[in-house]
């Protein structure tokens, strides 16, 4: 009777500890295993050099933080019990983020063949630990895991130029990234709305460029705007009544990251293996520059104003005029921007650039004929290609949205789709390498459920479409399909404007973006994902996150 009871026990512990075994993205390979759990304590000691400070400063800070406790490391001992081993190793392998995490009574060992393999499965160690700062003791499943991601960029965006987030919570946002196994940070830092980094070079775009004097209330055309309509027609934009003045809360709105700001959050996001793209738009969604210089502009004596409102901005004119001026000035906003950024690529916009603009200007007239360009489209296409050969100079590739592939493809750049697939199938087959974001899907300011009680962006981007999500298009050959380099969410801030609504658009739509970008897609699985994601919503709470707990029902 006495074995029976404890091998009840044996058992019923066992599957206990399985129950916690509740990892997204989900691993390439896990096993579960029947041995007792490791126990974290005062006395446990991390084993690891200090080439892997990283990720050993990640681990301590975190538990620290929400279990209160503090364990000590050494990179000599040759103790056996209660350690947690970090090494990189020589294993051969195709993938340079996989890793291998073996855990049991004694001891946890994480080994990669490199320092960001060894982050990644410290991320799932992370999740291996309980949801609650109140328990204890502190123990880890036995689990044997093989892990390594499908596809090699994993990213998500920021727009801080609608709402600016300060420092402090850019770095919070990165580590939501870094807990999820993201490795890029798409920061979209101009646009209409505000121009949010220091450019030494022309002070005018903070002093100016940085600040609104208002926003609209509600969604757009926002409260007591609505009887103003908007055409764009061929060769003009038509607007009535003509005397159309649009009403804003009167609230000034703005603020901007000095460059001493951008290499704290470079430097932060290195520690944790994410590389930050910058954007810089152009040619359009530039009413914030131009407000500090219109001579840039198509119209150069208007009073070109930073975007009270939001919308197509292309019913103004907020496009720059492709003149030898203009790609100066960019030039030397680029270059301040390349020589603070490390990363290999710059993102610059290339979307919603409306052709009216260009076709009412007799200076952009007698550029296309000066260039021999025959359409607008065309004149993008130049545009385009001039920043891109500039950018190449100095060892960058841009990455530009879909709309860049009118009137050619830039020879190097890399397209971001996001009016569906067309773009990125497009790119692909012409062998660019190719990101999906497509907005129905990824752009995570839209709705999460078809009737929200906050103000959200577009039709609903359920749970459950974004995580049944291919980003490899069908239709795209084996040869093809390489292009697709990955996928990104996006996050627009128009009607986001505190951390708190970040929190709640992003979550959890990231960790359904996680799993399509990480694991493989025989592993993926709606009911099962929906079950770990009960664990995972304990996590949250565990960190002070603000999610939904309409996911939670049933």
């Amino acid at each position: 009777m006495k074995k029976f009871i404890f091998l009840f026990l044996v058992l019923n512990a066992f599957k206990l500890s399985a129950q916690e075994v509740n990892i997204i993205p989900v691993p390439v390979q896990l096993d579960i295993k029947k041995t007792s759990p490791f126990t974290i304590d005062q006395n446990t000691l991390i084993i690891a050099p200090d080439s892997l400070i990283n990720s050993i400063s990640f681990f301590t800070d975190y538990l620290s933080k929400y279990y209160g406790i503090v364990i000590g490391r050494d990179s000599t001992s040759n103790k056996k019990d209660n350690v947690i081993k970090l090494q990189v190793n020589t294993i051969k392998t195709l993938n340079p983020d996989r890793y291998e995490l073996f855990s049991d009574d004694k001891q946890i060992q994480i080994s990669a063949s490199s320092p960001k393999g060894i982050f990644y499965g410290i991320q799932t160690l992370i999740q291996l630990l309980p949801y609650s700062r109140k328990a204890f003791p502190v123990q880890i499943p036995s689990v044997s895991i093989v892990d390594y991601p499908r596809f090699d960029y994993r990213g998500m965006h920021l727009d801080v130029s609608r709402h600016f987030f300060d420092v402090a919570f850019v770095k919070q946002y990165i580590d939501y990234l870094a807990l999820h196994k993201m490795n890029y940070f798409h920061w979209h830092l101009t646009d209409d709305h505000g121009w949010r980094i220091e450019i030494k070079k022309y002070p005018k775009l903070t002093e100016i460029g940085a600040w609104r004097e208002g926003s609209i209330i509600g969604l757009w055309p926002g409260k007591g705007n609505e009887n103003i309509k908007y055409q764009v027609l061929p060769t003009e934009v038509k607007i009535t009544p003509k005397d159309a003045v649009i009403k804003t809360d009167g609230i000034k709105h703005g603020g901007y990251y000095t460059q001493e700001q951008i290499k704290d959050v470079i430097d932060y996001a290195a520690k944790r293996y994410i590389t930050i793209i910058p954007e810089i738009e152009m040619p359009a969604h530039s009413m914030a520059l131009l407000a500090a210089y219109p001579e840039l502009g198509t119209e150069p004596n208007k009073k070109y104003e930073v975007a009270q409102t939001w919308g197509m901005m292309n019913k103004y004119n907020n496009v720059l005029q492709a003149s030898d001026t203009t790609f100066k000035f960019l030039e030397n906003v680029l270059t301040e921007v390349m020589d603070l950024f490390p990363s290999p690529y710059i993102h610059i916009g290339g979307d919603e650039a409306a052709k009216v603009w260009w076709k009412q200007s007799a200076v952009s007239q007698q550029i296309m004929k000066t260039n021999g360009l025959k359409t607008e489209s065309e004149l993008q296409s130049y545009f385009i290609r001039m920043i891109e050969k500039f950018v190449k100079s100095k060892g960058k590739t841009i990455i530009g949205w879909n709309e860049i592939l009118q009137g050619g493809l830039a020879p190097n750049a890399v397209v971001m789709s996001w009016q569906g697939e067309k773009g990125g199938i497009e790119a692909a087959k012409q062998t660019h390498k190719v990101i999906m974001t497509p907005e129905d899907k990824f752009y995570f300011n839209h709705a999460q459920f078809v009737q929200e009680d906050s103000l959200t962006a577009g039709k609903a981007s359920l749970l459950a479409d974004v995580y049944q999500y291919d980003p490899l298009p069908a239709e795209l050959n084996t040869e093809q399909a390489k292009y697709i380099w990955g996928g990104q969410g996006c996050l627009w801030s128009e009607y986001i404007t505190n951390p708190v609504k970040v929190q709640y658009q992003l979550f959890p739509r990231l960790d359904a973006l996680s799993e399509i970008l990480w694991s493989p897609k025989n592993k993926r699985n709606y009911p099962d994902f929906k079950k770990r994601l009960k664990t995972q919503f304990k996590r949250y709470d565990l960190m002070g996150i603000t999610c939904s707990e309409k996911y939670l029902e049933n």
